[in-house]
């Protein structure tokens, strides 16, 4: 901020010190949310608690490498951290390559290939705000019978999985499994600051949870040692049992290829797997 000498004038503030006067807040604002102290950011960036607090007040611009470094240990996703060095300044380091684009076709082809080897275990692709961009044959047979209306791309997987006429009528441990997926929205809301993912949360928090009659699988206890919360989903007078996992890549240096996230949904049981290769044989 410019200073004002007693008895005198204010000078007028140069584009540098604009630019460096508005990285500060935005610093503070990831500091906060990640509720670190200046002392331990600065011991985990190798800087000090002196310097970080002009950074946040205006008093000095940091060096693009020191930005990166409190970017990193602030796990500040990569898009925020093209935010963070127009605020100070600097070129963004980090593109945004559409996924059609040629410079992605080794990824594109990878991807495709690593989740046809999971057949025939249900395996997709998503993007920030759960836009479905690929898909193996074990999730085309859940969505079997789904309405036109959802299947209409973008197609979006929590729509798909939440809508009163999507999966939500077939998932019998709904509440259950409901409650997991907002949660999960709740912390990319957190981590990320998206306006679209907000308004897709807002968006499918609302849809009405579909009544559900319990039945005699419902009232059974399940032998096999829970390991985590399983979705329960009927597929054709059957009930199956599915884990999921999420998958990202690692030090991305694309901003498309930081939002992907591959999800299987693996067997819980053994009547599941059994099933599940029965039907792709």
């Amino acid at each position: 901020m410019t200073r004002v000498p007693t008895g005198g004038t204010a000078r007028p503030s140069s584009p540098v010190d604009t630019a460096y006067e508005g990285v500060g807040p935005l610093l503070r604002a990831w500091r906060e949310r990640r509720r670190v102290s200046q002392l331990e950011l600065a011991l985990r960036a190798d800087s000090s608690a002196r310097h970080i607090s002009f950074v946040e007040t205006g008093r000095s611009r940091p060096s693009e490498e020191l930005l990166l470094r409190l970017a990193e240990h602030l796990d500040v996703p990569v898009r925020e951290r093209n935010a963070l060095l127009l605020s100070a300044g600097y070129a963004p380091r980090y593109r945004e390559t559409p996924l059609d684009d040629p410079a992605l076709e080794s990824l594109r082809d990878g991807v495709e290939r690593l989740i046809q080897g999971y057949e025939p275990y249900p395996a997709f692709v998503v993007d920030a705000t759960y836009n479905v961009m690929a898909a193996n044959r074990g999730i085309l047979m859940l969505l079997d019978g789904l309405p036109e209306s959802l299947l209409t791309p973008p197609i979006n997987a929590m729509r798909l999985t939440l809508h009163p006429e999507g999966l939500a009528p077939r998932i019998r441990n709904l509440r259950e499994w409901r409650g997991h997926l907002l949660a999960q929205m709740e912390r990319e809301i957190a981590l990320h600051r998206s306006p679209p993912l907000r308004a897709l949360y807002d968006e499918v928090a609302a849809y009405p949870v579909p009544e559900q009659e319990e039945t005699p699988a419902d009232r059974t206890t399940d032998p096999m040692p829970q390991l985590a919360l399983p979705m329960r989903i009927e597929h054709d007078g059957r009930l199956l049992s599915f884990i999921s996992s999420i998958s990202t890549f690692n030090t991305p240096m694309d901003i498309t290829v930081a939002e992907l996230a591959i999800e299987t949904l693996l067997p819980a049981d053994p009547a599941t797997a059994k099933y599940l290769h029965s039907m792709m044989s």
